[in-house]
């Protein structure tokens, strides 16, 4: 049996969704987290699924640590407006806290998630060592937000959910 096409959709490109579609949250803190999303995708490319996957990875590869982070910044902008459509189309949110990083804005994205999506799409993985730990899985919860421990689990939680 073959994998599952996949494609991977990074800003700034516009998402094409032919089948189902998951979007990658979390640490992106370049230097102190570990690429998980490419780690992801991988594992995902592997897996059977029943329908063509896209995966939108907001970790661009363009991406300017100098740019002003203003909403007068077109590429700023562009970014973070590409982030959260990208979380509204998703069929599933896979978010991953890395206990080396703060993650402001993931934490932000989990608010703004929890409310909106909650169980319905998104699940989070928060390992122990994550210095906001307690507050993510008292949000998750709350709203009936699947919280695991490791990558591994989140795989499986991500494949559950694209599967249902």
């Amino acid at each position: 049996m073959s994998s599952t096409t996949v494609t991977v959709c990074k800003p700034p490109q516009k998402p094409v969704i032919p089948g189902r579609s998951v979007f990658l949250a979390g640490s992106i803190e370049m230097g102190k987290a570990e690429d998980w999303q490419a780690q992801l995708t991988s594992i995902l490319s592997e897996r059977q699924l029943s329908h063509p996957l896209t995966i939108l990875n907001p970790r661009r590869d363009s991406w300017d640590p100098s740019w002003v982070q203003d909403i007068t910044n077109d590429q700023f902008r562009e970014q973070v407006e590409w982030e959260l459509n990208g979380q509204d189309k998703a069929d599933v949110i896979a978010m991953f806290l890395h206990p080396d990083t703060k993650a402001p804005i993931s934490l932000l994205e989990l608010g703004l998630g929890a409310a909106s999506h909650g169980n319905g799409k998104m699940v989070v993985c928060c390992p122990e060592g994550f210095y906001r730990r307690g507050n993510v899985q008292i949000v998750c919860k709350r709203y009936g937000i699947k919280m695991v421990g490791c990558l591994e689990d989140l795989v499986e939680e991500v494949v559950q959910k694209l599967e249902a």
